[in-house]
């Protein structure tokens, strides 16, 4: 019995209550970041000023080319340009299928939504999230019109159609 109660009180432990830790909660209260990689045009990886902890994220609200996509170096370099090394302040909202926080990410210096700018300058699609409204919808359009970025070619490929069609990038 002693074996038993143990056995479910580490089980509970170790599943059902997860280290706390800013990644694994589905809402955080927003904190303090600085960008430390860009993986692509809409993820990246930032260290908590409090925790020092590495954490990966997923802009919440957009997708941007793959890496091996047409565009999607010139996205990686978009989002690179706007928070290589920057303060950030993340909240987020969720996780992903690859296991990424998904998050809103705002730059501390100027107050600037990272992802509706990658979403106005043409770098990315806006995009549902879990059936979630849609957000930088009339960004979207406006960078669309202007033929910004990715949508400067006639007709460019969501990337959930290009890996539908080829996997992800190696």
């Amino acid at each position: 019995m002693m074996r038993c109660w143990l056995a479910a009180a580490v089980w509970m432990l170790l599943v059902v209550l997860p280290v706390d830790t800013y990644a694994q909660r589905a809402v955080t209260t927003p904190w303090l970041a600085r960008v430390t990689w860009v993986s692509d045009g809409d993820s990246l990886w930032v260290r908590s000023e409090k925790s020092g902890q590495r954490v990966r994220l997923r802009l919440q609200g957009i997708d941007a080319p793959e890496l091996c996509q047409v565009s999607g170096t010139q996205a990686r370099q978009a989002l690179l340009a706007k928070v290589s090394g920057q303060r950030v302040r993340v909240s987020v909202q969720a996780r992903d299928t690859y296991g990424r926080a998904v998050a809103r990410v705002v730059r501390v210096r100027d107050g600037a939504d990272v992802a509706r700018a990658m979403v106005r300058e043409g770098w990315a699609w806006a995009d549902r999230f879990r059936k979630q409204p849609v957000q930088y919808e009339r960004e979207e359009a406006r960078a669309r019109a202007a033929k910004r970025g990715l949508f400067a070619r006639s007709r460019p490929e969501r990337p959930v159609d290009f890996r539908r069609r080829h996997g992800p990038c190696r």
